[in-house]
């Protein structure tokens, strides 16, 4: 069988030969993959830096995808923490972490939209307590995950969306996506009276320090609750949070990810946010790219999702 096989930090995987997988537990099924997003996410565990890496090698990368299980159906899968990932012809699953898709669908832009596309979609649904009208700010809204951000605040009923990020040229093209104004960094304090802000960046100085003190200053009123998610952590995994955010207003900093939101809220939404990417309520940018390719593939710079298919 070949995968895509990473043997240490540093490195890009290579495609080679490799061992079948083999089912061993009461819930597990051997499945062919057929499509599989090369996520920010996998190569963050890939390379230790996120903090459900094992650090186990060798390595075969790839943390969901959709597959063929046996009976020949398709599923949508969600992998635990593993070393035998879904870069490869075939992997093997815990059926409970799986959904079963209708036949029909286009595994490339399922398995591009799902992984980037939940960090929104699970956060607004299971995180908090969102509500129709609320006004919503996405940070870090030019990447893949933010993009799809601001589609689902519109989906879920924001009543406004402020999109934030550093290249004006790529925020250009959110209000056809849904945004109802776009901003840089640097005039983030027009998003003040907001009620829900996604950060994928965090860091310094793009979110907390350099954004959450104007924001909080130029707020009508302060006492008005405003929730900051953290999702993301493109700029950095660290922010300084300076004490007057905390005492100058009603905000609360919560996180959203894997620990947070319990593994069974993750797969009960799945469906949902399958047939929303199905129907073509979210714009997906995905480009297929043979599993071969992968050691080309993996410091690729494309505003597109990669998806390796085998």
């Amino acid at each position: 069988m070949r995968a895509a096989v990473l043997s240490a930090f540093g490195v890009p995987p290579i495609c080679r030969d490799h061992p079948e997988p083999v089912a061993t537990g009461d819930n597990e099924m051997v499945v062919q993959v057929l499509a599989a997003g090369l996520h920010h996410l996998t190569r963050a565990k890939a390379d230790g830096s996120n903090y459900s890496s094992t650090g186990a090698f060798p390595l075969v990368p790839g943390v969901d995808g959709v597959v063929r299980d046996p009976s020949g159906r398709l599923r949508y899968v969600a992998l635990d923490d593993t070393t035998f990932g879904t870069f490869a012809e075939r992997t093997v699953i815990d059926v409970r972490r799986s959904v079963v898709l209708p036949e029909g669908v286009d595994p490339v832009r399922i398995a591009a939209a799902m992984n980037p596309g939940m960090s929104a979609w699970v956060t607004l649904r299971r995180r908090i307590e969102f509500t129709v009208g609320q006004r919503v700010l996405v940070i870090g809204a030019t990447g893949n995950a933010g993009r799809m951000a601001v589609q689902v605040a519109k989906l879920f009923g924001a009543a406004h969306v402020i999109a934030a990020g550093r290249d004006a040229a790529r925020l250009a093209s959110l209000p056809a996506l849904g945004a109802d104004e776009t901003c840089t960094f640097d005039r983030i304090d027009i998003a003040a009276d907001v009620d829900v802000v996604l950060d994928y960046v965090w860091g310094e100085p793009a979110a907390a320090a350099a954004a959450m003190i104007p924001m909080l200053t130029s707020r009508a009123d302060r006492t008005k609750p405003l929730t900051w998610i953290q999702i993301g952590s493109m700029a950095g995994s660290t922010a300084p949070i300076p004490s007057v955010a905390l005492r100058s207003a009603r905000l609360n900093i919560v996180g959203s990810g894997i620990g947070s939101v319990h593994a069974r809220d993750f797969i009960a939404e799945l469906p949902a946010l399958a047939a929303a990417v199905t129907d073509g309520s979210i714009d997906v940018r995905a480009r297929a790219v043979p599993l071969a390719e992968i050691t080309r593939a993996w410091n690729a710079d494309t505003d597109d999702r990669i998806v390796l298919v085998p």
